[in-house]
């Protein structure tokens, strides 16, 4: 494993200096540039070009999936921290408290069939209903400002989808090879939540 990993640098050290062909960059207007959630520096980045020739409506399913899965990896984000330092105590299936459970990866073994159940039935209802239910309460009035908050939900429904790939490949790394980064917990800029 290491004459590979050692193989794969030398590798890449080679072709760092090797002469690289300059591609054309296509300045085409395909007319979603302007389009909420194109900021600076990247512009409008569609790498695969997956918007090119498609309609207003594919391109407003492809916004309403990217908003979809940034309030899902928002919400992951939430779940992977939040068992970190709180549990709520409650049986996950008869016998089987979440203080029993680990956090991460970990807890793939351990939930039971019962409680699979009970989280892919949570998702699916969620998912085939749209939402838990349209509460007016607590509903800011945004007034000029709504344009403003649509972009920062994007933003951050972005950054938690990076964030949450991040947790997860961590975890996964740290469950495959324990202590491989030399920490005790998930968190490290935050001795104080666990106690130390």
């Amino acid at each position: 494993m290491m004459k590979l990993a050692v193989l794969a640098a030398a590798a890449g050290a080679a072709t760092a200096f090797a002469p690289v062909q300059q591609g054309r960059v296509s300045t085409a207007v395909n007319g979603y540039e302007n389009e909420l959630g194109v900021i600076a520096p990247t512009g409008f980045f569609d790498p695969l070009n997956l918007s090119k020739n498609i309609s207003k409506e594919k391109f407003d399913e492809y916004r309403t999936a990217e908003l979809k899965h940034g309030r899902v990896c928002m919400l992951a984000v939430l779940g992977y921290i939040a068992p970190e330092t709180y549990r709520f105590g409650y049986d996950i299936a008869p016998g089987v408290s979440t203080y029993d459970i680990p956090n991460g990866v970990a807890a793939i073994d351990y939930i039971p069939a019962l409680g699979w159940a009970q989280i892919i039935f949570f998702i699916g209802a969620v998912d085939y209903w749209g939402v838990l239910g349209d509460f007016s309460f607590g509903k800011p009035d945004l007034g000029d400002k709504e344009e403003e908050r649509k972009l920062q939900e994007l933003q951050h429904g972005r950054l938690a989808m990076l964030a949450f790939l991040e947790l997860l490949r961590h975890d996964s790394q740290n469950f495959v090879s324990p202590g491989f980064d030399g920490y005790d917990n998930m968190i490290t800029g935050l001795p104080f939540i666990y106690g130390n």
